[in-house]
């Protein structure tokens, strides 16, 4: 069991990585020369991705933490499975959206403790937003200027230079944010079930987890993803999402969306606030 001040130096830690590594990220942005190779799964990997990973891992490596990250060496199940912490580490969450030059894609790292996210940071670097939470603290947005003025940080100027989450964004409809490249027949379906029960709901496209946010910040009510997604596209923004008072469930059922399972797959999952249920 970590201490809270152990915890706090490792929440500072990602917060430095995560800004980092988004820096590093814009230094490629609008290159017409990115993509290395096609994936598995035939997704792009770039420069820009292997370069965040080669940031994250360099910064996070004195916390001796385990780090599963998507563009790194995966572990076995048998040597994984009674990690009591790990980070969980998307370098260039929505290399779709850097490719596409829209801004929408994020650095995500996250802190898992027995298989839940106990800290996350979402980083969109080419808007320069920075959402951070942890169990402790709850959800926030920083102000980045004092990552730009200050080499060190602590915890009480975290809080001071940032909102609390959600913020009081007063809106009359249901609001649904979708995947803007991943959206499919499900989502669709599911989205006129909302309009059916509640009638004209407004609906927002977002690429990354950038979704989660949204849902987060009260920008919108639910986030329905009917898609494939790994546990490293997530965890960062769950984090962020529950810690400002959301439910981040399992398609169908109340469970809760769990890490470090057998298979790094997620089910389908639902993002929302009381004011949908």
């Amino acid at each position: 069991m970590m201490t809270n001040s152990e915890v706090n130096n490792l929440l500072l830690l990602a917060i430095r990585s995560a800004y980092m590594a988004g820096k590093t990220i814009m230094q490629f942005y609008g290159s017409d020369r990115l993509v290395i190779k096609r994936k598995k799964d035939f997704s792009p990997l770039t420069l820009a991705d292997q370069s965040a990973h080669e940031v994250i891992m360099k910064l996070l490596e004195p916390a001796n933490i385990p780090v599963i990250s998507e563009e790194g060496d995966q572990y076995d199940y048998e040597v994984r499975k009674n990690w009591e912490y790990f980070w969980l580490v998307d370098p260039l969450d929505g290399t779709k959206e850097f490719l596409k030059r829209n801004g929408e894609f994020t650095v995500n790292i996250a802190l898992i403790e027995h298989n839940l996210p106990i800290m996350g940071i979402v980083y969109a670097p080419a808007v320069d937003q920075l959402y951070w939470a942890s169990q402790e603290y709850g959800s926030y947005l920083l102000n980045t200027n004092l990552l730009k003025e200050q080499l060190q940080i602590n915890v009480p100027d975290l809080i001071r230079f940032s909102e609390k989450l959600p913020s009081s964004k007063k809106r009359e409809l249901i609001t649904i944010v979708a995947s803007r490249s991943h959206i499919n027949f499900l989502t669709n379906n599911y989205i006129k079930h909302l309009k059916k029960k509640h009638g004209k709901v407004d609906v927002l496209s977002k690429g990354s987890s950038l979704k989660f946010c949204i849902v987060a910040d009260g920008s919108a009510d639910i986030y329905p993803r009917f898609g494939p997604t790994m546990e490293w596209d997530t965890a960062a923004g769950q984090a962020v999402a529950v810690f400002s008072g959301c439910k981040v469930t399992r398609y169908n059922t109340v469970d809760i969306l769990t890490y470090n399972k057998k298979d790094l797959h997620n089910p389908l999952f639902i993002v929302s606030r009381d004011r949908i249920i």
